[in-house]
Order: C-alpha cells, then structure tokens, then sequence
C-alpha cells in the first residue's frame, strides 16, 4: 500500500481523533480512559502549535496516523528539547512509517533548535519501547506505578535521543 505523510490540515481533526480513540479503547499505547471529542483535537494543534504535526494518508485519503513535536516544558529553559508523539493504527504498522515519521521529525527538530526528543512511553507498550530502542533512544527514566488503566497499574518509561 502506498502511503502519503503531509501536515496537518485544520479539516484533518475528526480523522486524528479517530486514529487517537482507537489506541484509547484497544491498547495501552494513550494513557487517556475515555473516548476523546474536539476539545482534545483543538489541545493537540495548540500545545505543536510552532513545531511539525504531520498525518499519514492512505492513497485513498484516509488517516491512518499522525506524529508531532511539542515542547517539553512550555518555558525558554528546555527549549531544546521537545516531546514526541505519535500514533499509527496497527494494521498500518511495519510499513516502515514510523522510521519515515521519525525521520521527518528529526529534520524539523534540528531545524528548529531541538537538541533533545523525549518520549513518555507505558511499560505496557512493549512495541513502542522496542521502536525508540531500535531507533537510538536510551530510556532515560522510570516512574513506578505513577498510571493505571483497566485496572492494572502500569510505569511511565522515558526515553530520549539526542540529535
């Protein structure tokens, strides 16, 4: 399958959304509990709001996953470094567009001053442990039993790259 990864586009909210709510209700991949409406979409684009938020399209234009930077902290002291996000519905997985994401992210990252990409990962999301590991981030922190979602307890995992 051909795939497209372009920014994101103001009409594009109902369809992240839909990409977010799935990985809400099927994994532990997003830490939220319950179903997310527009508000989250708006918060989303405000909080990437001068850094890269892109979607990936299917070549018949339907949304499939989105990635963004965002910072850090909102304060001039860690302006060098960013979080990174992203969310890519499974059967969309192993196409290699997560590496493409990265990638895409990196480049901007660079150009925009960030030294430093965090991501906050559940210990339950063994997959995405596994991709920052193969793409040289180092897991960095741990706090121990800080979420719970279905009832299970689960650790938040920070890894970090420099670039």
């Amino acid at each position: 399958m051909k795939y497209n990864i372009r920014p994101l586009k103001a009409t594009d909210g109902r369809k992240v959304l839909d990409v977010f709510n799935y990985f809400v209700t099927n994994s532990n991949a997003a830490y939220t509990e319950h179903i997310e409406g527009p508000d989250y979409f708006e918060r989303l684009k405000r909080i990437s709001k001068e850094y890269p938020f892109y979607v990936v399209e299917t070549s018949s234009k339907e949304v499939v996953g989105y990635a963004l930077l965002h910072p850090y902290y909102d304060i001039s002291a860690f302006r060098k470094a960013a979080r990174i996000t992203y969310f890519i519905l499974p059967e969309h997985t192993r196409q290699g567009l997560g590496a493409r994401l990265l990638k895409l992210l990196i480049d901007d990252a660079r150009r925009i001053g960030i030294e430093s990409l965090l991501a906050s990962i559940s210990s339950l999301n063994k997959e995405s442990i596994e991709f920052h590991r193969k793409n040289g981030f180092l897991k960095c922190g741990q706090f121990k039993a800080v979420g719970r979602k279905w009832d299970k307890d689960f650790d938040e995992i920070w890894m970090q790259k420099f670039i």
